[in-house]
């Protein structure tokens, strides 16, 4: 049997995905994140009775299920919980180290005020009374200056309870600016919105009973998205099952694949448009689904009498050898790809939830979209899933004078106004936003932090951070001592997850509409206390309409009352399933006839002409400018190393190979031809530079990125935290930048423009 390059690259990083994906070396980590004494702040396990308790992780959007063994009141080890329906056992090494949090020196352990210059990290430490005085304090004379609407929320989610506490408050108090971190959710809103009528509904992807794996791009088995639920729907896959990655590197996904397709980067939408031309020129759609409950597939007239192009005419444009030098990829390889797709008993394209870097294509996502139209597996098993969150048991807010004029403002970031309408957050647009106004006319004036560390995490973040150190008044609620609260001038510490109740509803990407309830399985070790309880202080403090609009005791009554007669299963069970099955194709879609909109007509877009309405392939500039930057940088997620709000606890480092990371030095990979026409070879030192800013690099030889792009890991180069975590690397994010979509103000960059030169 002939083995070429490609089939080499794919069966080692195969074996080296097969090893990691083992419980084995996690669990060797995991004890060794037990016993070790290389760390002076390690606990030493207590004698006594073993016990067991359930819970949730929340460190990441995940929402695994796990189990803790305790020793007295001391939590000694964590487990996939195998019952949950979430993981069913499966756990990320975030997951196996968190304890490292819980005892760890980079805890906030008590209310801190800042003393010192803004990102100094000095702080004094103060009681809750003068720290929840002082943030009311503040923020009433905001208020009572007519400034009310320049107070935002920056939050990791707005899915569970917490969110809504600060949604409410923002309401009561009369601010529009709740915003949530950027991730692959915010594409597929839009296009659940434009395709199905659906406004803020959750996409899903049922794949553990998918028979085929279409990814454009997602980290299925790179620790992102929600990490347990991927690696347990790929651990059910058989020889009857198939997994087919797109992506321009040779990840740990695209390497366990049962084919790799190196197509160029974001190409990703034209590839999806020329499987639909194959699966509809030889008449492999499921025709009930087209014929009874789609809208727009045929060219069609409106109540004018213009006539409007369908879907099907566009996708005719898009022949295999079109899309093949679109997309660098074969066309017989694109045809062979759509047929099997097709065929496939439940076959499910995903994209945009687990990208390292999300990356907001509508045109891209609508056609994927389309892909599980075609064959007709929407709210089917094994497909592509709509579900709505939980209804929580909410009295209405009430409202002054002040707070109904404020929430009618635009928001700061530009989200809901007549420029993009659709959008509902763009974080993204907050920094330039702010850089761009004077000291006395701020959009925001005050802000609060809960479940984001967006000073690290977004892209260009050192202009982030100079924007965000313009604000005034910061507060945050993080639990740890992280790049975000550093800036900050209040600290009120979360408990760590481990500590205290919160519900975590379905994590993105997952084709189920369940909420876990994560419970405390030790006493809080330090001064902390549950952000629930501090803002509802914080409302009650401000008093007036704002404390009536919390009228709960505490945050565990309000999350007993907010799920009624479900908190019996919640808490009996950890979890609840709110809805077995999704709704039925007859009753599934919102849009004015009640069908699938192949041409979504409440689309806003540029232009008039049918093409701009429909999810045509637009090729999309990159930031940088060709004549500086000959190649492009792009980020990679690995399942090895923290990528979100929260950084890499030190045992998840030590797993780290040498070739990613080498003491605190980070490589980036090139392939060998790209490295020979800069004069790099192997281990060489060199300086990457891109629009955003420049660092200093070795060089990792990798015949698995294709030729012109640079890959470098998420993560790392965090400069908070503890000793034990910062100044390691490079954070990727600094070196990106993101470039907003016209119609809708979405990063739709896929990376950057960089050069790259021996040092």
């Amino acid at each position: 049997m002939k083995i070429d390059r490609r089939c080499f690259l794919s069966l080692a990083g195969g074996l080296a995905v097969g090893h990691l994906l083992t419980p084995i070396p996690w669990k060797i980590t995991d004890d060794i994140a037990i016993w070790t004494q290389n760390w002076p702040w390690t606990p030493v396990p207590e004698t006594g009775p073993v016990t067991w308790k359930n819970t949730v992780c929340t460190l990441c959007a995940g929402g695994c299920g796990i189990k803790v063994r305790t020793i007295r009141d001391r939590a000694i080890k964590i487990e996939g919980r195998t019952d949950h329906p979430v993981n069913k056992g499966s756990l990320c090494p975030l997951g196996y180290a968190s304890l490292q949090y819980l005892y760890g020196p980079s805890r906030v352990k008590t209310p801190m005020r800042r003393t010192g210059e803004r990102g100094s990290g000095q702080f004094e430490a103060i009681s809750w009374d003068e720290a929840i005085s002082e943030v009311s304090g503040k923020l009433d004379a905001l208020r009572k200056n007519g400034r009310a609407h320049t107070l935002a929320c920056i939050s990791g989610s707005d899915k569970g309870t917490v969110p809504v506490l600060f949604k409410r408050f923002l309401d009561a108090y009369g601010s529009p600016n709740f915003i949530r971190t950027p991730s692959g959710r915010d594409a597929h809103e839009i296009a659940a919105y434009l395709a199905q009528g659906h406004k803020d509904k959750n996409i899903g992807f049922d794949l553990e009973n998918a028979t085929f794996i279409l990814s454009f791009g997602c980290g299925l088995l790179d620790g992102s998205g929600a990490p347990g639920y991927q690696f347990n729907a790929y651990s059910r896959f058989d020889k009857g099952r198939t997994l087919v990655q797109v992506e321009p590197r040779l990840s740990n996904t695209a390497a366990r694949a049962k084919k790799w397709l190196p197509a160029k980067p974001g190409t990703e939408g034209a590839l999806a448009l020329g499987v639909a031309h194959v699966i509809v020129k030889n008449g492999l759609y499921d025709a009930d689904f087209i014929n009874g409950y789609a809208f727009g597939f045929e060219d069609w007239t409106d109540e004018g009498g213009n006539i409007h192009m369908g879907f099907k005419s566009l996708v005719n444009e898009y022949t295999p050898q079109k899309v093949s030098a679109i997309t660098g990829l074969d066309a017989n390889a694109i045809e062979s790809l759509a047929r099997d797709f097709a065929r496939a008993e439940k076959p499910v394209a995903v994209c945009g939830y687990n990208e390292c870097k999300p990356s907001a294509n509508i045109d891209k996502t609508l056609a994927v979209h389309a892909l599980n139209a075609l064959v007709g597996n929407i709210n089917q098993a094994g497909g592509m899933i709509v579900f709505a969150d939980p209804e929580y048991a909410v009295s209405e807010v009430r409202k002054d004078r002040i707070a109904t004029e404020g929430t009618a403002k635009p928001r700061a970031d530009m989200a809901g106004t007549d420029r993009y309408p659709q959008s509902r957050y763009l974080l993204d647009l907050l920094p330039e936003v702010l850089m761009g106004a004077n000291e006395n006319n701020l959009p925001v004036q005050a802000l609060m932090v809960t479940g984001a560390n967006p000073v690290y995490t977004t892209e260009n973040s050192e202009t982030a951070r100079a924007a965000f150190a313009k604000i005034p008044f910061i507060v945050s609620f993080s639990s740890f001592m992280d790049e975000t609260a550093k800036l900050a001038d209040i600290i009120l510490p979360d408990h760590h997850f481990l500590e205290g109740y919160r519900d975590v509803p379905a994590p993105d990407g997952v084709g189920k509409a369940v909420t876990s309830l994560s419970a405390p399985v030790v006493k809080p070790q330090y001064d902390t206390r549950n952000t629930g309880d501090v803002i509802i202080d914080i409302a009650r403090s401000l008093g007036g309409t704002i404390g009536e609009s919390f009228p709960w005791k505490d945050y565990d009554t309000f999350l007993k009352q907010a799920f009624k007669e479900h908190y019996r299963d919640l808490s009996r069970n950890g979890y609840v399933i709110h809805a077995e099955k999704p709704l039925p194709w007859d009753r599934a879609f919102a849009t004015e006839n009640g069908k699938y909109a192949f041409y979504p007509t409440r689309r806003h877009a540029a232009g008039t002409d049918d093409k701009s309405r429909l999810p045509a392939y637009r090729e999309l500039d990159i930031p940088g400018d060709k004549a500086n930057g000959t190649l492009a940088l792009i980020p990679y997620k690995s399942p090895r190393i923290a990528a979100g709000a929260v950084a890499n606890p030190p045992f998840m480092t030590k797993t780290i190979d040498a070739n990613v990371l080498k003491k605190e030095m980070l490589f980036i990979q090139i392939n060998p031809e790209t490295a020979r026409g800069l004069n790099l070879r192997q281990g060489d030192t060199a300086v990457i530079r891109t629009p955003a800013g420049e660092a200093r690099v070795r060089v990792n030889l990798f015949d698995g990125v294709m030729p012109g792009i640079v890959a470098m890991p998420a993560g790392l180069g965090h400069t908070a935290f503890s000793k034990f975590i910062a100044d390691k690397g490079v954070n990727v994010n600094a070196l990106l930048k993101p470039s907003a979509d016209p119609a809708y103000g979405l990063n739709a960059a896929w990376g950057v423009r960089a050069s790259l030169q021996k040092a």
